[in-house]
């Protein structure tokens, strides 16, 4: 273990009770280790439970915020835009590693043995770009520049877990399919899954015109929840529609079905992130609408889409 943290050696988990996997398999999952630990670090700064709670129990915090220079209560260190540095410093390590390991065609090269261990050094060196990013002079800049940057990565990551999503559900369907084959039991436990699945989506759909409508506002929101609700059903179609059929004779409703629990989770997170609406009631007073009213002031929303989003988003880097 020594010489997987500091030497060539391919990590075997650290555990001798757990099955012995092949080096190629141990540097993915180290990797996605790292990545998920780093997204787990900008999940706790973007909670202010966990900020407020560091506050009350963390004896000597202003003391200490002061002394690392995180501000008098440590407001550099939480919030978007201290996850926005440490993504930008995880970016760079493995923007770096993807450089270094450009036409490696043998696992004996000494770059190969570079990429397959050193775990400890590796983390270090992780470590060190993540918190370097606080550091970066002029920050209002690079975190203006690093939205677009943001922004783009992140249309490119939801177009590849939609390829990753219809390869998984293609893959998913065939095999039940094939099962429905010798028993009949693949057959309704495909049909079952199907109907769950358009079930969520049809109540996921239905709550959010329920909770994020008003009869006299919200058009932006019922725009989108109108659009996407239809193309899903587009979609849904299109899965079936003979043309299809004939290319793809695995194309079915249980693809399309978990591409729009997908597309409704995207709204939902659509929504969420957009500023409330204020009208005049009939007293003439400000009321807020467009967002739940069990949400209102206490992040509700917003909590789910993080949760949801970063489930998604380890189940599609674990798939991967």
């Amino acid at each position: 273990q020594l010489a997987c943290c500091c030497g060539t050696a391919a990590c075997s988990l650290c555990c001798k009770c757990c099955p012995k996997i092949k080096q190629s398999t141990s540097t993915r999952f180290m990797y996605a280790l790292y990545f998920i630990l780093v997204t787990i670090i900008c999940c706790v700064m973007m909670s202010t439970t966990v900020a407020n709670e560091m506050k009350t129990h963390i004896p000597f915090y202003t003391q200490m915020c002061k002394s690392i220079q995180a501000g008098e209560m440590c407001e550099k260190l939480v919030g978007y835009s201290a996850v926005y540095k440490v993504c930008f410093g995880m970016a760079c390590f493995f923007f770096l590693f993807f450089l270094f390991t450009i036409k490696i065609n043998s696992s004996k090269s000494c770059r190969a043995y570079i990429h397959n261990g050193f775990w400890l050094i590796k983390l270090i060196l992780l470590a060190g770009m993540c918190s370097g990013a606080f550091f970066i002079p002029d920050q209002d800049t690079f975190l203006n520049a690093w939205r677009y940057v943001g922004a783009t990565g992140g249309f490119l990551f939801i177009a590849i877990q939609l390829i990753l999503l219809v390869e998984f559900a293609h893959k998913w369907n065939k095999n039940w399919t094939a099962g429905a084959n010798h028993k009949q039991m693949w057959s309704g436990l495909l049909a079952l899954v199907t109907l769950i699945l358009y079930s969520v989506a049809v109540a996921a759909l239905v709550l959010m015109a329920l909770f994020y409508t008003h009869s006299e506002g919200c058009m932006y929101n019922k725009v989108l929840i109108g659009v996407n609700g239809g193309l899903c059903l587009f979609a849904s179609l299109v899965a079936i529609s003979p043309c299809v059929q004939n290319r793809q004779p695995h194309s079915g409703l249980l693809q399309s079905g978990i591409i729009s629990c997908y597309v409704m989770y995207l709204t939902f997170s659509a929504l969420s992130s957009k500023p409330p609406e204020t009208i005049l009631d009939e007293n003439n007073q400000n009321i807020t609408i467009c967002v739940p009213e069990f949400s209102q002031g206490l992040h509700r929303d917003e909590n789910l889409v993080t949760g949801l989003g970063t489930t998604i988003l380890f189940g599609c880097i674990l798939y991967s």
